[in-house]
């Protein structure tokens, strides 16, 4: 089990969203040449892994891979070159899965964790999470109490999702496609499976 402190997603987000709009100059730890991280040790190669497993691969190949040093601090394992960036979550957390993002998904990410009214990206997201992830609720943004829901390899379009104007189911499901956080301005369609 790996139990080095984490930062919180938003860390990573923010970071990102940041360096990615070019208001901050992120000053992080870069990969060495030959795509081995300075330093790298077999534990870094298995963080790696984890964040490309949440992706297509062909977008995980060329993708960011960003993680947190022991100290929390957002580490750029490996640059990339197709505007998304993987990160490996925190598999002892709940709600922390591996995922796969592009810059308008960094956006959505960002607001629903500083807990803004609604998300502020202007176009759809893309969010991968092939690996699986654990979640607390299907219908509420914002529960932290409720036992862990365990959800199987999906991807998510972050756009706000009606079911009054699109028809799509708001209860979970292990096949298909239906709107998680219907209701809320977070509503966001969850297409369970492998794209």
């Amino acid at each position: 089990m790996n139990l080095r402190p984490k930062t919180t997603l938003l860390a990573l987000v923010c970071f990102a969203l940041l360096g990615a709009a070019g208001l901050v100059e992120l000053q992080l730890p870069q990969a060495a040449a030959g795509g081995r991280p300075a330093g790298a040790d077999d534990a870094t190669q298995a963080e790696i892994a984890r964040a490309m497993s949440a992706g297509p691969d062909d977008i995980a190949r060329s993708a960011r891979i960003v993680d947190t040093d022991s100290n929390g601090k957002p580490v750029v394992l490996r640059d990339g070159s197709n505007g998304f960036t993987c990160m490996p979550g925190n598999r002892d957390v709940i709600g922390e899965p591996a995922m796969c993002v592009d810059a308008a998904s960094l956006q959505w990410f960002a607001d629903a964790k500083a807990h803004k009214l609604r998300p502020t990206n202007t176009v759809p997201g893309i969010t991968y999470m092939l690996a699986g992830a654990t979640q607390r609720s299907d219908s509420d943004p914002n529960d932290t109490t409720s036992p862990a829901i365990h959800v199987g390899p999906h991807w998510m379009i972050m756009w706000p999702f009606d079911p009054k104007t699109t028809g799509l189911p708001t209860t979970h499901r292990d096949r298909g496609a239906y709107i998680m956080w219907a209701g809320s301005p977070y509503a966001h369609l969850h297409v369970m499976g492998r794209p």
